[in-house]
């Protein structure tokens, strides 16, 4: 099934739901309320009100749903969870309205305002459900009888993953995985898989393999003695946009750390799940684009300023561009203002030091308040960054990087930010050492990502600049 014709499915319904939901709520105003508030029937007559209504509030509609994440994952849908977040959602929505276009309503007395929040609230939620839930139930019903598959790449070839693909041959209500086929953790070919799926390859050429079969899940399923090579194919899955599944060991359930949803399939648990909510990333990434906005418009008198400060004092470029590594390991160019002399890697990429004899003297000013990441606000705007974000590296310094913790790519979950809680409590590094360091505060700000934590970064940030603390 088509992911992009499901998703505007749902939107085409949560749409015209809505705009029959208001044609109803406008008659029974009419037909049920006024009368009480006039004495006497009021005719159903159809005002600029009513199809400004049928126009902006079916949008609201749209954009509330869009923020809550209903039209993300439409193929993988609780039914449950779908119920709770329709009335939390249906909830939050009517409220905003109703105190947005009917509260100054007059009225004959205070009960009209229940009545009028209850027709509101109850029907909107009933007609936006029923249809929405009658495409999920469509879709799982698909799902279970193999209509609908997800490629799998299971990551194992010994007993292990031999009782894996038995458990998930027995089970009468299928959950989607469609095996087609294994990888070994090592270049030793021989294991209990062999001929019963295709072999596509080792951890090695994994990024080959999961582009090559289009993976949408993988399923870890290795060995205990391979379990020092899971964490670096792990580092090496969390480039690219897909579910990640382990086997639960013994450890793990008696420790408490396993957490169940499906009641009927074989116990998986998620791998590095998104820790942020989708109405949050939604919010977040509203936020990087407002804030940019607004950004850019207030500081561009300092952006003249600064230009011809670098123009009158150094004689070279005003931006320097550089190419970084961004979310799921893409390459794009950061914007900076120029604080270093022209051709300062003349002789090969440097990390720049506190008394770097390469930065110009306008360079060290624009350094110590931060004001030469000022551009990247353009590349929030872009899509490359956000506002907060681990820092993004070039590959050079990466492939060190890796050497000494692999688990550094765990940063290319999310998409780099121009300040990060590793800046916020370490500062700039100086070498590849420092850049571990930092990488740790980054690790945690992924861990722990919030609304309210990327707010608390950024006041820090703002206070940092003020004080110049920057080098």
């Amino acid at each position: 099934m088509n992911k992009l014709k499901l998703r505007l499915t749902y939107l085409l319904f949560d749409f015209f739901t809505s705009e029959l939901v208001w044609v109803a709520f406008y008659i029974f105003r009419k037909k049920f309320l006024e009368p009480d508030k006039f004495g006497e029937e009021i005719p159903v007559e159809f005002d600029s009100n009513f199809y400004l209504g049928i126009i902006i509030i079916p949008l609201v509609w749209v954009v509330i749903y869009a923020v809550a994440g209903f039209y993300n994952d439409v193929l993988r849908r609780s039914r449950l969870r779908e119920l709770i977040q329709s009335l939390l959602y249906t909830l939050i929505g009517s409220l905003v309205l109703f105190f947005a276009l009917m509260l100054d309503d007059e009225v004959a007395d205070y009960t009209y305002y229940y009545k009028s929040f209850a027709f509101y609230f109850l029907f909107q939620f009933l007609i936006s459900y029923i249809p929405r839930v009658s495409l999920s139930t469509q879709t799982n019903r698909a799902i279970q009888k193999g209509k609908i598959g997800f490629n799998t790449l299971i990551i194992g070839n010994g007993q292990k993953a031999l009782e894996l693909v038995e458990d998930l041959s027995r089970e009468k209500v299928k959950n989607g995985n469609r095996i087609i086929g294994f990888c070994t953790l090592n270049g030793d070919h021989a294991g209990t898989l062999n001929g019963k799926f295709p072999h596509l390859g080792t951890a090695a050429n994994i990024h080959q393999i999961i582009l090559g079969q289009q993976v949408e899940e993988v399923i870890i399923a290795a060995e205990s003695q391979d379990e020092p090579l899971v964490q670096k194919v792990i580092d090496h899955l969390n480039e690219h946009e897909i579910i990640i599944k382990a086997i639960p060991d013994l450890r793990d359930i008696l420790s408490g750390s396993i957490r169940m949803t499906a009641i009927f399939g074989t116990p998986l648990i998620e791998i590095s799940p998104v820790v942020m909510p989708a109405w949050q990333q939604t919010i977040k990434r509203l936020g990087d684009i407002g804030v940019s906005l607004i950004a850019l418009f207030i500081l561009s008198p300092c952006f003249l300023v600064i230009a011809m400060l670098i123009k009158l004092k150094d004689k070279g470029p005003v931006f320097y561009m550089q190419e970084r590594i961004g979310l799921r390991g893409k390459p794009f160019f950061i914007f900076k203002f120029r604080t270093m002399r022209v051709n300062a890697e003349s002789a090969g990429p440097a990390l720049s030091s506190t008394n770097d004899p390469r930065i110009t003297p306008v360079g060290r000013f624009l350094r110590k308040y931060r004001f030469d990441e000022f551009p990247q606000f353009f590349n929030v705007l872009r899509g490359d960054m956000s506002l907060v974000g681990p820092r993004p590296e070039r590959q050079f310094f990466i492939t060190q990087i890796v050497e000494k913790a692999p688990h550094y790519k765990f940063l290319h979950k999310i998409r780099p930010g121009i300040t990060s809680w590793g800046m916020v409590k370490y500062g700039y590094a100086e070498n590849v050492d420092e850049m571990i360091k930092r990488m740790r505060y980054d690790i945690l700000y992924i861990e722990n990502m919030s609304l309210i934590l990327d707010m608390k970064i950024l006041i820090y940030t703002i206070i940092t600049v003020v004080k110049g603390r920057g080098k």
